[in-house]
């Protein structure tokens, strides 16, 4: 009896999490989208701005930061995409069990399709996060290096 009210308890949490995961993963593949442009801004000229600001402290905090929101992505998508993909299954594999085939259609699509954008977008985030480390490193490097100049030189 106990057991039989814990798996049932169990697998009502597990299907109240399918909205919450398919949000997120909306969500994450929405925030790598505004990446992309952000560091299309970086590159077109945002980086170069920032080095003649000279203010190093400035070009670290942003490096960090944009680089931790990379990161975020590139870890959080693709647990996601698995959770999407195992909480569709054992309703749909019960319902194959019924010999409900629509049902584990339905299921094995939204399993495929978490899988997909949760892997995407995790992808994208760690592109990001690697070309973001270099472009970062190379500017502070300059930056530093330009500093150094300037104190040499007085």
């Amino acid at each position: 009896m106990l057991a039989s009210f814990s798996t049932e308890l169990m697998h009502q949490i597990t299907g109240l999490l399918l909205q919450p995961v398919i949000w997120g993963l909306l969500f994450l593949l929405a925030l790598a989208v505004w990446e992309i442009g952000l560091a299309l801004g970086e590159c077109g000229g945002g980086l170069r701005r920032l080095e003649y600001s000279g203010d190093l402290n400035a070009a670290q905090a942003q490096g960090m930061r944009r680089i931790d929101r990379a990161d975020f992505i590139t870890r959080i998508a693709p647990m996601l995409g698995l959770m999407g993909t195992l909480i569709p299954l054992g309703p749909g594999l019960s319902a194959l069990g019924d010999g409900e085939l629509s049902i584990l259609t339905t299921a094995m699509t939204v399993a495929f399709d978490t899988t997909v954008i949760g892997l995407l977008t995790g992808i994208v985030g760690f592109v990001l996060a690697r070309l973001r480390r270099r472009w970062y490193d190379q500017l502070i490097t300059r930056m530093e290096s330009a500093h150094t100049r300037t104190e040499a030189n007085l």
